[in-house]
């Protein structure tokens, strides 16, 4: 399986070689495949940190299947290592996607084009994103486009997306998958946009490209803005909080960021931490009291959420 590093460098290359758009896209394609699905990513690096804030956002299935898939942290075990895991081939990452993800940053490294909506559906319903739309049944156009299906229940909400080129697809469904052919499952195509000499419109830029680097010692918003990013996020800033002065303990928190995301640990907010800090998502927590709960049954309780923390309160137990 291909790292992270390597294909971003092959597409490159690809983007380069004077071979059609459309065929370096497709060539891109081949390089994620078995890359893992992960709901809700887009080219994140596959990391326990992100595979347990994403886990942590809900219990159904898509979210749990996140922890299922993981072998070091579906049995809670804090000290897990991805060491033998296929998505940690050579001890180096792996980008991550659910199916809108995949096509989306697809179509970013080759095209630097933006396929907006953050879901099938809206990605389907904004018509700004397609040259062109149709049915399979009536033939799928020899270029690139976007598959889609409906969900059963509902043929307003589209279940699932996946690039199609030539009678060929690949698609982010548990992983990245390659079919010889076109599955009757997809039941209507899309040209994106920017395929066969469309001028895309400029490209959104990058999360964390418009903000200044920040060190120890830094002061002001984008401080505060930083700081904010860590605490919802599950770092502990102490005391100070989100105040605006980058000092010890955010430095601190920056580090443990940046060691948990794979990033070079220099306690300096740079665009790739930046870029990490806006697309991560956000730490929910929630407070339930319990009355009159002794401390054993409290500890027992707490053990069964992974984070979770005791705080008693007046004269009780």
């Amino acid at each position: 399986m291909n790292t992270a590093e390597y294909v971003d460098a092959q597409i490159q290359i690809l983007k380069t070689s004077g071979i059609p758009l459309t065929d370096a896209a497709w060539e891109a394609a081949k390089l994620c495949l078995d890359w893992p699905y992960i709901y809700g990513a887009n080219k994140q690096l596959c990391t326990q940190a992100y595979r347990k804030q994403v886990s942590g956002r809900g219990s159904d299935d898509k979210y749990q299947n996140v922890k299922k898939a993981c072998q070091a942290i579906r049995d809670n075990n804090p000290t897990g290592s991805c060491s033998g895991c296929k998505w940690y081939p050579g001890g180096k990452r792996v980008r991550s996607f659910d199916c809108r993800g995949f096509t989306y940053w697809i179509l970013l490294q080759v095209y630097g084009w933006v396929l907006k909506g953050g879901g099938c559906t809206s990605q389907w319903n904004e018509e700004s994103n397609w040259k062109a739309k149709g049915l399979v049944k009536d033939g799928i156009p020899d270029t690139l486009v976007c598959l889609f299906f409906p969900d059963k229940k509902d043929p307003k909400v589209m279940a699932h997306t996946g690039l199609g080129y030539h009678g060929e697809t690949y698609e982010c469904s548990h992983n990245v998958q390659y079919s010889k052919t076109t599955n009757q499952k997809w039941t209507h195509w899309a040209i994106p946009a920017c395929i066969d000499g469309e001028v895309p419109p400029a490209p959104e830029p990058e999360p964390g490209s418009d903000k200044p680097t920040l060190r120890r010692g830094d002061q002001g918003p984008y401080v505060t803005l930083a700081q904010t990013q860590l605490i919802q996020r599950g770092y502990d800033l102490g005391s100070w909080g989100a105040d605006g002065k980058f000092g010890a303990q955010t430095e601190k928190a920056v580090k443990q960021f940046q060691r948990d995301w794979d990033l070079v640990e220099d306690g300096i907010i740079g665009p790739k931490t930046w870029a990490l800090l806006d697309s991560t998502p956000v730490m929910v927590r929630y407070t339930v009291t319990v009355p009159n709960m002794s401390l054993k049954d409290a500890e027992a309780l707490a053990a069964l959420y992974p984070g979770a923390t005791i705080t008693k309160e007046g004269d009780g137990a």
